[in-house]
């Protein structure tokens, strides 16, 4: 019989009579294959970065002294002008708006694609339990492909502006949610799901009345912390085309010197925004799992 604790090879084996040796000697040998683990992960993060400074247009460590040149000259110009800054505020609230709007309209869209693909994908709960593996497949996918990729490709098909933006970030949304709302639905409970079937309830009437109850608090949650994600992503696809305060940030830093008072106070409107969200959808991402 093989010792699946200690290995199928032949050799000194832990007197069985001696519980507390056996346990000494595995916990021997799981730090042993933890400590080779460790020191191959190490060797491969070291080798990732020799090749990738190597192949970097410029050395790591020659342009380090000069990181903080350009955020130093970006501020002292800001500084300057700083009486220009609240109108500049006001002047790029229009293109904070329409961030806010890309992300709010492909979180939801995201959203209803996600509660969709979780529950067809969920074990016990499916309506198709052999397209299970499809519907999984199809959410892998849809959270493997970045977002600016997706929305490099619409580009060429639709033109730049915000409808690019929000199918990429909806697709996103939708792969990355079903995963996590998948796997909320795993852990409801089944009986009221049962009872529901037993008096003739049909699989959409089993979902909503069965599952949903059960399940929203924990999925409106994930819900707003997606869209506390989507909004820093829909400003960061304002830098490809796609319209927002990422795209009026990527303008002025591309004019340089001269407006970098306009890159300060889009930062600080940008950031204050994420801010506002954040505590907001804190706020009530407490208020649903906790109930106060």
């Amino acid at each position: 019989m093989v010792d699946i604790a200690f290995g199928p090879t032949p050799g000194p084996r832990p007197d069985v009579n001696d519980p507390r040796g056996a346990y000494l000697e595995m916990v021997r040998r799981k730090r042993m294959y933890g400590g080779i683990l460790m020191l191959l992960f190490m060797a491969l993060l070291y080798s990732g970065w020799v090749m990738a400074d190597a192949r970097n247009a410029g050395g790591f460590w020659d342009g380090l002294p000069n990181v903080f040149d350009f955020p130093s000259e970006v501020v002292a110009e800001a500084w300057q002008k700083l009486a220009l800054l609240p109108p500049i505020f006001i002047e790029h609230i229009p293109a904070l708006i329409e961030t806010l709007n890309i992300a709010a309209v492909s979180t939801l869209l995201g959203a209803l694609f996600a509660v969709a693909l979780s529950l067809l994908a969920t074990r016990g709960l499916a309506r198709w339990p052999r397209l299970i593996p499809v519907f999984r497949r199809t959410m892998d996918a849809m959270r493997a492909v970045p977002e600016i990729v997706i929305a490099l490709v619409l580009i060429y098909i639709l033109g730049g502006g915000p409808v690019p933006a929000v199918i990429a970030i909806a697709l996103h949304t939708g792969g990355a949610l079903g995963k996590q709302f998948s796997e909320v639905a795993e852990n409801a409970d089944l009986k009221p799901i049962e009872g529901l079937q037993s008096v003739g309830g049909n699989w959409m009437q089993r979902m909503w009345l069965g599952v949903m109850p059960q399940v929203a608090p924990n999925w409106l949650s994930y819900a707003l912390l997606r869209f506390e994600i989507n909004v820093r992503a829909s400003a960061i696809l304002g830098f490809v085309g796609e319209g927002g305060i990422g795209h009026d940030l990527k303008l002025a830093m591309q004019w340089g010197q001269g407006r970098y008072d306009q890159v300060v106070a889009i930062f600080a409107l940008l950031f204050l925004a994420i801010v506002v969200v954040d505590q907001i959808s804190d706020h009530f991402r407490h208020k649903l799992v906790k109930g106060h």
